[in-house]
């Protein structure tokens, strides 16, 4: 079983690139953020020609999850508890015994922005939302573009942005008690000591200059981990394919037993 998270920024400039990479990578089942359209809009019967259903929770020209699958899923819930107004943000599905979620993390602007401090306590809503609907000894796949960098391994240059949005302690805090909760970064437990990203700017030529943030997690509870073979970021799909445009977020794609 192939799982993957991508942050697509904006279906409509992007479905002809993510059915190659469907074609191509073969997912079964994928957690799609930044969508950026509402439900009635999303193109069911694309996804259908290449052999899956979905499930949205969308929204007018901005943010928006998906999640497609080559299986039925269940619906457990659509949006954030208490954070309805950030935005279409968070989907949970089950396929199976998997409880799969797929998030778009606010962004948070800047640490002096008014969306920074609303950034942490979305991180605590969905902390305490996740805590109080899994169970950490179940397999559970927690997914998207947490707009994190983690450790200074994943950033670029952590000293010049330190302190900085993404790079903060406030940040990397939310994002730990996640993982003390019992959630475990895949690529990272597969991939100690690799630098590698999973964002790049478009501008400045960031990407050809290895200038990256890696903010795109598979995130998964120990009987998950188990099953677990490989994991791995698809620059390859940072790249341009037969004139397509990228978005500016690669795949993170993991296979599971």
């Amino acid at each position: 079983m192939r799982i993957a998270t991508w942050n697509i920024n904006g279906l409509n400039a992007r479905l002809a690139f993510v059915e190659h990479w469907l074609a191509a990578r073969q997912p079964d089942l994928v957690g799609l953020q930044e969508i950026k359209m509402v439900d009635e809009k999303f193109p069911h019967l694309a996804f259908e020609a290449a052999g899956y259903k979905a499930v949205v929770h969308g929204q007018k020209s901005w943010n928006g999850v998906a999640v497609v699958s080559r299986h039925e899923v269940e619906v457990v819930r659509r949006g954030l508890p208490g954070q309805e107004d950030f935005g279409a943000r968070f989907l949970h599905v089950r396929a199976g015994d998997l409880d799969f979620i797929t998030v778009y993390c606010p962004n948070g602007k800047t640490v002096t922005h008014d969306d920074y401090p609303r950034k942490l306590a979305w991180y605590d809503a969905l902390a305490e939302h996740t805590a109080s609907v899994l169970d950490p000894t179940r397999p559970a796949i927690l997914c998207g573009d947490f707009n994190i960098c983690p450790t200074p391994l994943d950033t670029w240059d952590e000293s010049a942005h330190s302190g900085q949005i993404f790079h903060t302690d406030d940040e990397r805090t939310r994002l730990a008690r996640l993982t003390d909760w019992g959630f475990t970064d895949v690529f990272r437990a597969l991939h100690p000591d690799e630098q590698a990203f999973s964002w790049w700017d478009y501008r400045g030529g960031a990407f050809h200059k290895k200038q990256g943030l890696r903010i795109d997690f598979l995130l998964a509870t120990a009987t998950a981990l188990d099953r677990v073979t490989s994991a791995e970021i698809d620059r390859d799909y940072r790249k341009k394919k037969d004139g397509l445009a990228a978005s500016d977020h690669a795949p993170v794609m993991a296979d599971l037993r």
